[in-house]
């Protein structure tokens, strides 16, 4: 199908606030698919394309947030691994499995994630007080959970931001600001895995992939400007109630 100017006008400005969204916090998918569907694309070329899409826009919040990044490349490379087969596996359910398969459990894993926020200033003293001495930096839950974020993300991707942010917090304990920066880096990870699976193997609506592209990347940029500045107080709160919106959208679809 070939949009017409103002459908690609609203893809390309859907794109931009999800990148931007992405930067900041993540769920902005839930801007681009439904934008995605309401153009007339059917749902799992709508959810494929809007993946490759998004991949730009992630490399570019990465790139924002490149001075958070620093000190952080072992972490980044080791959780990045369990990401990117959580994203391989994720992308092979999507093609495999019917599309309602995750309908039950994806809200109560954003509002797991939303406690998770609330609850992250004291869960992070309680797990960095028991880390034994000389321990790992990243221990096998927080690879056993980015990898369970990574099969929602390459299947589906709305909230795994917050989810991925929520876990990073509590279980690698850092500045906020340094934690989302990472997230970032796994969430690109996991749409960049989960985009080779697609175009190798599913049917991508082309034209909406470079108009999200084109709006992501811009997001992209702008949003990590903003999610520099962003107090980790205020930032805590941003990512519980969109958490919050997510959950109860997702419970009334």
């Amino acid at each position: 199908m070939t949009l017409s100017g103002w459908e690609a006008v609203l893809v390309v400005l859907a794109g931009l606030g999800a990148g931007g969204v992405n930067a900041v916090i993540g769920s902005g998918s839930l801007i681009t698919f439904p934008t995605l569907l309401a153009v007339g694309y059917q749902p799992v070329v709508a959810n494929v394309s809007n993946n490759i899409g998004l991949v730009p826009g992630s490399l570019a919040g990465v790139y924002g947030f490149r001075r958070e990044l620093e000190g952080q490349g072992l972490r980044a490379r080791t959780m990045a691994v369990a990401s990117g087969l959580g994203g391989l596996t994720g992308a092979i359910l999507l093609l495999t499995l019917p599309s309602d398969v995750f309908d039950a459990i994806v809200p109560v894993l954003v509002l797991m994630a939303c406690g998770l926020m609330l609850a992250q200033p004291r869960l992070s003293v309680w797990v960095a007080a028991r880390r034994p001495e000389g321990a790992r930096d990243v221990g096998p839950a927080p690879l056993a959970l980015a990898y369970g974020a990574g099969i929602y993300g390459g299947y589906f991707g709305a909230a795994q931001g917050v989810i991925l942010l929520a876990v990073l917090a509590v279980f690698v304990p850092d500045e906020l600001k340094r934690s989302n920066a990472l997230k970032n880096v796994l969430a690109g990870t996991v749409n960049a895995v989960a985009a080779v699976v697609f175009i190798l193997f599913a049917d991508v609506a082309w034209e909406a992939v470079a108009l999200v592209a084109l709006g992501a990347t811009v997001g992209g940029t702008l949003g990590a400007g903003i999610g520099r500045r962003v107090p980790p107080t205020v930032l805590r709160m941003m990512v519980v109630v969109l958490g919050l919106v997510v959950a109860v959208k997702l419970l009334l679809d």
